[in-house]
Order: structure tokens, then sequence, then C-alpha cells
């Protein structure tokens, strides 16, 4: 199974993922960790994403792209993959789509994680303090990702919806029910 997550910050694809990766046998492809451990092991490519990520600006398509090709193809080939936080606006993807179709590796379906903008400042305070996350923690660098989030979204959900991939789930309740809600629906 080849899934993508999408959902504004906070919306719980790094929580969503894993579980979809274990009920499905598929790897867990987060774009975030990915991000993260290259600026934490000060890589070219992380002091390069660092400079966006503190700012509350999206990572260039270009750089995201690249750094995914190699975990989803890897992925595709392993028994699939749930890609968690990309893409994230409509240019991404139709590169992502172009180069996933010449490669045979699309996705089966698109998962949306809707939640309130509310609970989503609630979630990242929280996950800052678990997590030490010090981005999540500026009010400023919140609003400017819900501000891009929205505005980049609703192209994004139509080109999925487009395609007949598109499965909206209600992520604003406990983890376990969003969880549940998700498999019976990929189920489906």
């Amino acid at each position: 199974m080849r899934i993508i997550l999408l959902g504004a910050p906070g919306s719980g694809k790094g929580t969503q993922g894993p579980v979809l990766a274990e009920h499905f046998g598929a790897t867990h492809v987060s774009t975030g960790e990915l991000l993260r451990g290259h600026m934490g092991d000060l890589t070219e490519l992380g002091r390069l994403v660092s400079q966006f990520v503190r700012s509350g600006e999206l990572v260039p398509d270009e750089i995201v792209l690249e750094l995914l090709w190699e975990p989803i193809t890897k992925a595709a080939a392993d028994g699939g993959f749930i890609l968690d936080g990309f893409p994230r606006n409509l240019r991404q993807a139709e590169l992502a789509f172009k180069r996933a179709l010449m490669a045979g590796v699309t996705a089966d379906a698109v998962v949306y994680l809707a939640v309130p903008d509310d609970a989503v400042r609630t979630r990242l305070v929280a996950r800052a303090a678990q997590e030490g996350r010090s981005d999540d923690l500026d009010p400023a660098v919140t609003e400017r990702r819900l501000g891009i989030f929205h505005a980049e979204t609703g192209p994004l959900l139509d080109f999925y919806r487009a395609r007949d991939l598109l499965v909206t789930i209600d992520a604003s309740g406990p983890p376990d029910e969003v969880g549940a809600a998700m498999i019976a629906a990929l189920d489906r």
C-alpha cells in the first residue's frame, strides 16, 4: 500500500503514519524526520533547511523531492510507504506525481487529517514541550505555517480528489479513534 498523509502541522501525521505503516506492512517515510535528521547532523542540506524552518517557510520543492526520492522508491519496492509531510503544495504534487508515474510508485490513497486551527495551536505547544521543538513555541511561526498551509491545501486536495484518491478523516479526536477511522476508511 502506498499512502500519502496530508494535514496541518500538528494534525497527527507523525502519530498516525506509524499506525498505518504497521497495519499495511509499509514503511513510514516522514519528511519532517528526514529534514530534522539533516539539521541535527549539520549536513550542508541541514544548514540550508534550518534557515527555512527557523523563519516558518517551507523548504523549496526541489530540495524536498530529491531528499525523499530514494526513501520513497526503496519503500515502494519493500512493500509500500506511508509518506508523511509531502507534498505540501500543488507544484510539489504535480512534480512528484510525474516522477512517481514514470517510476511506477504512485500513491494508492491520500489521507487528509482535518483538524481545526485552535486544536493545531494547542497541539504544537504540547509537542514543543514533549519533543523540545522550539519552532513550535513561536506563535508567529505557527501562524505563518497555518497561513501557508491553508493557502496551499485547497488546490492540493482538489488535485487528489480529481484522481479519486482523497480520503478525509476528522483528526480532532483521540489518536486511537483517528487511527481506527483511517484504517476503516482505507480498508473499504
